[in-house]
């Protein structure tokens, strides 16, 4: 290669450089409408996205100043954003992990960062979403460093063809662990029928949750009435345990429901399904009422559960 052919490499590296660093600092002056600095956003995006880390790992994982770092951390536990735990191995290291009230407020500024980057996209010619995703997966692979870790599982609104892998998985799932019979996915097959059929965007969303591209959870959020909301259909498939899945679609779920006016969200759920109800109650929902019920060929004892927003 010769060294004019280099010198243009370089030249045309560092105009792509400066090129995307213009259009980043477009959408990161996005966050300027909320109350979180740059660095504090990754934080709490590195707190939601992974589980069981520490505020060192975070620093070296960002680069961030311990000072500043010890700031942000400082700020977000008087804020209630965060709890800290001290390590066994070394009690002047602290685990992080985000509280409720942490979950929805990281929720409502990525539900916005996602509408902004959607607009960037929708902005683009047919196909040129597309495209542009090779692109960056290209450059990633040939810049970034040998990784075989899995990339964070995302949520996104649902689209076609989703109903059926919410019906088959919540059928198939609620079968083997507790030995539901048909009359189970009959009832989810009514309900995303439901769904479908009356869907109401301004007041009504579903999320999927997608680790590698594959849908591994849902969860929906319908209207009850003018003022009380309905969720429904929780469910982490066990490919997709260990992220903390449960705990951000319920997070969605309330900072949508307060963006949107609701007063109270209500669920319905069974005593045995214990994972299910401690997301619920660590989310700020409380039991307000049980049943027992002769369902899905079992006994059971059905709970109402609800949120005053």
């Amino acid at each position: 290669m010769s060294q004019n052919h280099s010198d243009q490499e370089v030249a045309a590296v560092r105009a792509f450089n400066r090129f995307y660093t213009r259009k980043l600092g477009v959408l990161d002056q996005q966050l300027l409408k909320s109350p979180f600095s740059l660095s504090e956003a990754r934080v709490l995006y590195e707190l939601a996205y992974r589980e069981e880390l520490s505020a060192k790992e975070i620093g070296a994982e960002l680069g961030l100043d311990a000072g500043y770092l010890s700031r942000i951390v400082q700020n977000f536990d008087e804020s209630g954003l965060i709890t800290r735990k001290p390590l066994p191995a070394d009690r002047r290291q602290f685990q992080l992990a985000l509280t409720a009230k942490g979950r929805q407020v990281f929720a409502k500024l990525e539900r916005s960062m996602q509408d902004d980057v959607g607009a960037m996209l929708g902005a683009l010619p047919r196909g040129g979403s597309q495209k542009l995703v090779s692109a960056m997966a290209e450059i990633e692979r040939l810049l970034g460093q040998p990784d075989t870790a899995s990339k964070p599982a995302i949520l996104r609104n649902h689209r076609p063809g989703d109903m059926g892998w919410v019906v088959q998985s919540h059928g198939a799932f609620y079968a083997s662990e507790y030995g539901f019979d048909s009359s189970f996915e009959a009832l989810v097959a009514e309900i995303a029928a439901k769904f479908l059929t009356s869907f109401d965007a301004s007041r009504e969303r579903c999320w999927i949750a997608e680790l590698d591209g594959v849908p591994v959870g849902s969860v929906f959020l319908v209207k009850h009435n003018d003022e009380v909301a309905k969720l429904r259909l929780l469910l982490v498939d066990p490919a997709g345990r260990g992220h903390g899945l449960g705990q951000r679609l319920v997070a969605e779920c309330v900072a949508f429901a307060r963006a949107t006016g609701y007063r109270k969200i209500t669920l319905w759920t069974q005593s045995n399904l214990v994972a299910a109800r401690s997301i619920y109650q660590n989310a700020g929902f409380a039991r307000v009422a049980t049943e027992p019920h002769r369902s899905f060929g079992q006994s059971l004892i059905g709970e109402t559960w609800e949120m005053e927003l």
